[in-house]
């Protein structure tokens, strides 16, 4: 029979054996937390492959239901007909975008350097903007000519080695960003091609690394975060389809110039919700400014437009068996990301968003039928 001190010493051994595991799961917490802080690029990066391979997938499956095929060739097929695609785009349409490109980047710049202007003459300090050092347009005055003894004086052999070592410095950093863009690319797109092309055995990794006994549960998490992401990535993708479509034309009819590759980008940016529509139809308007008032009020008309069969029509039609996430949860939560990881917190957000709202729904629903019962 167990005494009062045999009693405390267990009660004492429980509190020190809680306080123990207690501290280790707050230091594993803590160094998952740095090593994703870290490593968050990396992280990023292939989550965009496993998202690749999710929309590989899905397409896969979506072409299963009309040709009754294995899965390698179904993906096959898919892998060479969205190759097909990019390649006739490329081809077709490879100089009128390097064209359009060019013309774009300087119009945007001179539009900038006329908006800081106007700011700046209306008694608006420009300083807490970052305009960069945008050059002034072609157009403008020349600067004062030189005095003939500074025309004909040579510049030192420091200034040539500093102007030589800029110059050096700049075309560096342009080619090693150019090969980490691509790099980037082509890792994405091999870890795309590798998850869909056998899926079950990266799920079936996935769930050995679960517990035994937790093991139904996460199966049925798996599956669900699985089916969310291959909806939401078919509807985005017809999103971003329709979008690119509209605003081509519609600029092509107000007559912008660089019209296709403003409807790309804004094609592109439409995977981005909400920050991306206003991106895309802040670069539209600035372009539209060197047409004049009227194109640039036509293409915030189209803008408008455009937003409003986005969020109105698509969004409630083609993706509403997808995500349901209201629209100030998911801002905040994109700005969030993108102030603490960039560009890919930015673009990511509504997919890491999805997983979380499976989740929680999951034990939600699991949740209520206790509480049920011991009310």
């Amino acid at each position: 029979m167990t005494g009062p001190v045999d009693n405390r010493l267990q009660a004492r051994s429980d509190l020190a054996w809680a306080i123990s595991v207690g501290g280790i799961g707050v230091l594993l917490f803590a160094g998952l937390l740095l090593f994703t802080w870290y490593f968050a690029a990396t992280l990023f990066l292939i989550f965009a492959g496993m998202l690749i391979g999710v929309a590989l997938n899905a397409m896969s499956n979506l072409l299963g239901r009309v040709v009754k095929l294995p899965h390698s060739l179904r993906l096959t097929v898919v892998c060479l007909v969205v190759a097909g695609m990019l390649s006739g785009i490329i081809f077709l349409g490879g100089s009128t975008i390097a064209q359009q490109t060019a013309a774009l980047s300087d119009t945007i710049k001179s539009q900038l350097v006329t908006v800081k202007a106007f700011l700046e003459s209306n008694g608006i300090d420009t300083s807490l903007f970052d305009f960069g050092t945008l050059s002034a347009p072609a157009d403008s005055p020349a600067p004062a000519t030189p005095s003939a003894a500074a025309t004909h004086s040579l510049p030192s052999a420091g200034t040539i080695a500093a102007s030589g070592g800029a110059i050096f410095s700049q075309s560096l950093k342009l080619i090693l960003g150019t090969v980490s863009a691509v790099g980037n690319f082509f890792i994405v797109l091999f870890l795309g091609i590798a998850f869909a092309t056998q899926p079950s055995v990266y799920r079936n990794g996935l769930l050995f690394m679960a517990p035994a006994k937790h093991r139904p549960r996460a199966i049925l998490i798996v599956d669900r975060i699985g089916e969310t992401l291959e909806r939401w990535l078919i509807a985005q993708i017809i999103t971003m389809i329709v979008v690119f479509l509209v605003t081509w034309i519609g600029l092509s009819i107000i007559g912008i110039q660089s019209s296709f590759i403003l409807g790309i980008q804004a094609g592109l940016l439409a995977f981005i919700p909400t920050v991306g529509a206003i991106l895309g139809g802040l670069i539209v308007v600035l372009a539209s400014l060197a047409s004049g008032w009227v194109a640039a009020l036509s293409a915030f008309i189209l803008f408008l437009g455009v937003h409003a069969l986005e969020s109105y029509v698509l969004t409630p039609i083609i993706q509403r068996q997808a995500l349901d996430i209201p629209p100030a949860t998911l801002f905040a939560f994109q700005i969030l990301l993108g102030v603490v990881f960039g560009i890919w917190g930015l673009a990511l957000a509504l997919p890491l968003m999805a997983i979380a709202k499976v989740m929680i729904n999951h034990f939600k629903a699991e949740a209520v039928p206790v509480a049920i019962t011991t009310g």
